[in-house]
């Protein structure tokens, strides 16, 4: 990664000014969590909740450092760029989003740290990281950081937001996905350079950087089922989250190698439409995933529509 000089002093003072100022605020406001975690989150009164909810964190975790990460890779001049500030961004994110988030949650005046935090924490970062495409190739390590800061602020307003009026987002479609998309879109904009309207050189694939962006799909096809159930309430709620995004990644899969190879015009499949097709199959089901009433073609039906 090769940035302007200027970015020599300016970038390392902020990340470490922010950095101390949120080991500051962890110690002021930040406490564990010591209650009986066989609460109302398990089925039984015997399971550990932190236990239970760990692999789907680990899930979580893979898809937000691996799986964003890779995915970002596409642009043939930018991949070392893609995963080292998608690393940086999740990193400062989840620590910022704790707080964030634990603002509207407070005990005693402090945030207690549980497994559920630790979820909605990475949660957080996805909306930036989802943002980060948009802007990707045009916005420095600082600029990345100032954005995850004002991002992930409005995130939890608009999640706590959405709490209260008890919208239906299990999956976090509305306050992750489509915000992070809408947000990435603004910031482009701002950023946008008419000088450019007719594209860069850089603007573009190659062989490699379509390969490592699969890579990033794949792991976020594979633990989208978690990503979705992570947050559900345990049980048939959880079940269904899992089973209906599972099917529904499944039927998306054939849904955007068709459409791909239709509309090109020798019949070949473009790597990028697929790769982003997929990924879309997994944000839409996660306002469906855990309905009960409905027949799983229901969520089959619905991600056609989206891929097309």
């Amino acid at each position: 990664m090769s940035f302007s000089t200027n970015m020599r002093f300016k970038f390392p003072i902020l990340a470490i000014v922010l950095q101390i100022v949120i080991i500051i605020l962890f110690g002021v406001f930040v406490k564990y969590d010591t209650h009986d975690h066989s609460g109302p989150h398990n089925s039984t009164h015997e399971d550990n909740t932190f236990l239970n909810l760990y692999p789907l964190f680990q899930d979580v975790h893979v898809m937000i450092f691996v799986g964003f990460g890779f995915l970002m890779t596409f642009l043939k001049r930018y991949g070392f760029s893609s995963v080292g500030i998608n690393l940086l961004i999740a990193a400062f994110g989840l620590q910022w989003g704790i707080l964030m988030q634990g603002l509207w949650h407070l005990h005693g005046g402090k945030i207690e740290i549980g497994i559920l935090k630790m979820i909605n924490a990475d949660f957080s970062t996805a909306t930036v990281l989802i943002s980060f495409g948009a802007v990707l190739g045009k916005t420095s390590p600082v600029q990345m950081l100032l954005m995850a800061i004002i991002e992930i602020t409005i995130f939890a307003c608009n999640e706590h937001l959405a709490g209260y009026l008890g919208a239906s987002d299990t999956g976090a479609s509305m306050t992750i996905h489509a915000f992070g998309a809408y947000f990435g879109l603004a910031a482009a904009a701002v950023l946008y350079r008419p000088g450019l309207k007719n594209g860069h050189e850089n603007e573009g694939s190659v062989y490699h950087s379509d390969l490592f962006a699969m890579i990033g799909t794949l792991f976020l096809w594979m633990f989208w089922p978690s990503f979705n159930s992570a947050i559900a309430d345990p049980g048939l709620n959880q079940e269904m989250a899992i089973v209906n995004t599972y099917f529904s990644l499944a039927a998306c899969v054939l849904t955007a190698f068709a459409i791909s190879s239709l509309v090109e015009h020798k019949g070949k499949l473009d790597m990028m439409f697929s790769n982003y097709a997929r990924c879309c199959s997994g944000c839409n089901t996660g306002d469906l995933c855990c309905w009960r009433s409905s027949h799983r073609f229901i969520s089959k039906v619905t991600n056609l529509g989206t891929t097309t």
